[in-house]
């Protein structure tokens, strides 16, 4: 459903759209997904949705009919024009391979074109399998590995200044969401730091989040 959100807002404000990883669930939806938007300050308009975002709905899933809580965390990273701009040493790195499940025929699925990066001493980590060989994908997969460690560093500092250095996993506990979307008992959209809050969920889901976007850019600026 983010990922739906996001596309159509893409759309909307004639973003590009490529979807570089993909690791999809049983139901319909995505363990991780990874995408890239090209296009006039692509960064700067959705840099604030960085944090996690909660999902309260009657469950799809399940024959009761239960109200389901969810929660997914979003990650919004830029993209550098050079990689040098960051430079990671090779052995803090862990490459694996393995095959496409993307786009590009039979001739890609036979060969081991996905990438896999993992930057040992953080453990932040970085999928590509969108491009046809591998060494592409291992060169965008260093690209967005590269961003997560810089935002990482500019994070940790920032916050360190401002005296509230918290992990990661403190970050995505319960309690910790940026945003609800809240499709019963009632209908509404809240940001928790902005204060910002919409009933009408569907045109927030279809991706008219322009206005939780301005309160996030008077709050942060």
């Amino acid at each position: 459903m983010l990922l739906a959100m996001y596309q159509k807002y893409a759309e909307k404000h004639k973003l590009d759209f490529y979807l570089v990883h993909d690791n999809q669930n049983d139901h319909g939806g995505y363990r991780n997904v990874t995408f890239e938007l090209q296009g006039k300050d692509a960064y700067g308009l959705l840099k604030n949705e960085s944090g996690v975002h909660r999902l309260v709905r009657i469950s799809p899933f399940n024959a009761k009919s239960l109200r389901h809580t969810s929660f997914a965390l979003v990650e919004v990273i830029p993209r550098f024009a050079k990689t040098e701009e960051i430079t990671i040493p090779e052995d803090e790195l862990k490459v694996e391979f393995a095959r496409s499940s993307g786009p590009g025929g039979q001739n890609v699925n036979k060969r081991e074109t996905a990438v896999r990066i993992v930057h040992l001493p953080t453990n932040l980590s970085a999928h590509a399998d969108s491009e046809r060989s591998q060494a592409q994908n291992r060169e965008k997969a260093l690209a967005i590995l590269s961003a997560k460690l810089y935002k990482k560093l500019e994070d940790d500092r920032l916050k360190k200044e401002k005296g509230m250095y918290v992990s990661k996993t403190t970050e995505i506990e319960w309690g910790n969401q940026i945003r609800s979307y809240v499709l019963h008992p009632y209908k509404l959209v809240k940001d928790h730091r902005t204060e910002f809050e919409t009933s009408n969920v569907e045109a927030v889901l279809d991706g008219e989040i322009d206005g939780f976007l301005e309160a996030e850019k008077n709050l942060f600026s």
